[in-house]
């Protein structure tokens, strides 16, 4: 159980919610977890099936306070809410400010510089946990022209400009990807990203991974009320998530990369489970999805501590507390929006 910005965040998957006068009870097997006074929140989030009480969802909706349902995994099921007024207001200036290129890239180019300084991250770690096992000298050039690609962004006018600067420091952060892969190198090789089909083992589990991270960050946005299928960098098309893509941007290095490196070089995957299929396209077994599932969901249990919020959450609720701070910024309770840069 977490309350985070005036929402409560119940992340155990068993656990049932109740009213008790003008309190939340947090319930798990007949176990009091807490009480949380309800004029306190703006907004309930709870993983997992075990539900909540009609006479919760009742004051929730008269109050106006959104309760959210997600699965376990992260994946968005359904919101209770009472009057839509907030989410309108919240909904049309989003709307707004999509049509709007001037404002869509002052958002925009801060999801682009919290990848680009996560990026960078990433690989001074790496640099410094490994001196000798990786080329320090090739990693450190690539972490300064990323360095100096966030400084041109600063300057940056336009998203089409945004995306060519984006563009480059994918091209030179993905340059040593492979340089951080140390163990199982005969079998898990990086050449560059290929997707729509995955053509190798560490394309394969990134894609997965990445298609996990989309949906959290969506299920994220749909909490806090924002659309997920505008966004203010990536084009709008029928059925693309563009705001969930915009948003997950600066967690791909941080949430999904690290990760992926980590079952790598941790050797909790190995070459037997994945299948070549016949047009030369690489899937992960059941096995292997199931194992990489399980690894994902205690990842996003270990807690840190967030840089702009300045307090202890667990990495899976960072979607949801960047989502937050985006509709403040919507709101204009923020003047710019923080991106996730992690230290």
């Amino acid at each position: 159980m977490k309350k985070l910005l005036n929402t409560l965040y119940i992340t155990s998957a068993d656990s049932y919610i109740s009213l008790d006068g003008e309190t939340v009870v947090v319930l798990n097997q007949d176990k009091v977890l807490g009480k949380i006074p309800l004029h306190n929140l703006e907004g309930i989030v709870t993983f997992g099936y075990a539900g909540a009480s009609p006479a919760l969802m009742g004051e929730c909706a008269k109050r106006n306070i959104s309760l959210c349902f997600l699965e376990p995994s992260g994946k968005f099921l359904a919101r209770v809410t009472g009057r839509v007024y907030g989410n309108v207001i919240l909904r049309k200036e989003q709307y707004r400010i999509s049509e709007n290129p001037d404002l869509s890239c002052k958002i925009a180019k801060n999801f682009i510089t919290g990848k680009i300084f996560n990026a960078r991250w990433v690989i001074e770690r790496f640099t410094r946990e490994h001196p000798f096992s990786v080329d320090s000298v090739k990693l450190k050039r690539v972490s300064t022209q990323l360095k100096d690609i966030i400084e041109l962004i600063k300057e940056c006018k336009s998203n089409d400009q945004l995306r060519g600067y984006e563009g480059e420091a994918a091209s030179l952060y993905f340059s040593v990807f492979d340089d951080m892969i140390l163990q199982q190198k005969d079998d898990f090789y990086f050449d560059g990203r290929n997707r729509r089909p995955p053509m190798d083992r560490v394309n394969a589990i990134l894609s997965f991974i990445y298609t996990l991270l989309v949906n959290n960050v969506a299920a994220a946005l749909e909490t806090v009320g924002l659309d997920p299928y505008v966004g203010f960098l990536h084009v709008d098309r029928p059925g693309r998530m563009s705001l969930a893509l915009d948003l997950m941007e600066e967690l791909r290095p941080v949430m999904a990369d690290r990760f992926v490196l980590s079952l790598i070089n941790k050797r909790m995957i190995n070459a037997d489970g994945f299948k070549v299929r016949e047009n030369g396209s690489v899937q992960m077994t059941d096995e292997t999805k199931k194992t990489v599932l399980s690894q994902w969901q205690s990842r996003k249990q270990e807690k840190i501590n967030h840089p702009f919020l300045e307090e202890k959450i667990e990495w899976g609720l960072v979607p949801y507390a960047q989502a937050l701070l985006l509709s403040r910024t919507i709101r204009n309770d923020l003047d710019t929006y923080p991106p996730f840069m992690w230290k």
